[in-house]
């Protein structure tokens, strides 16, 4: 394992949070400046179409579908830290989760989060798209069991020394 470098379009760059005998360890970003960071993340849903019409009409029998999904989704984000191991915890100040209905058989979860801090908040905005998606498909189980989550990925990230990176194709 030992290695602690992966490339990055032809360059090398050092892996972060491995350490240079190849253990995981955690990143001490305590020594960088706070700065207003931001990510946005999205999560597809596709279903059946009569599972879509009947969450968009609200006939799915636990409840509000996307409701349930949203308070999931901001829950997810502020627990990032608590599920991914080496994740950092952050004083999130906002996190939103809205949903794109797209007829006939698809919701795109965006999940976006902003924090003042030391260190990105891709992980939050990515939990909770991945864990309003799945909300999605616990609550209409029942009526489809074969909803396919995915991808699920990173759409736009600003601040920090990095700087503002955007999925190639977005605006």
């Amino acid at each position: 394992m030992g290695k602690s470098r992966a490339s990055r379009r032809g360059r090398s760059v050092r892996l972060t949070h491995v350490d240079s005998r190849g253990r995981a360890r955690m990143v001490d970003v305590g020594e960088k400046p706070l700065t207003r960071r931001r990510a946005v993340a999205c999560a597809s849903i596709a279903m059946q179409p009569g599972t879509l019409r009947a969450i968009t009409r609200g006939s799915i029998g636990k409840g509000d579908v996307l409701a349930v999904a949203r308070v999931a989704g901001v829950q997810a984000a502020k627990r990032a830290a608590e599920l991914i191991p080496l994740c950092h915890p952050l004083p999130l100040d906002v996190v939103s989760v809205e949903f794109d209905v797209r007829q006939p058989r698809t919701i795109v979860v965006r999940a976006t989060a902003e924090v003042s801090a030391r260190t990105g908040v891709e992980m939050e905005a990515l939990t909770a798209a991945a864990i309003a998606a799945l909300t999605i498909y616990d609550m209409c189980k029942a009526v489809d069991r074969g909803m396919t989550i995915g991808p699920i990925r990173l759409e736009e990230k600003s601040g920090g020394r990095s700087g503002v990176w955007r999925r190639p194709g977005r605006k």
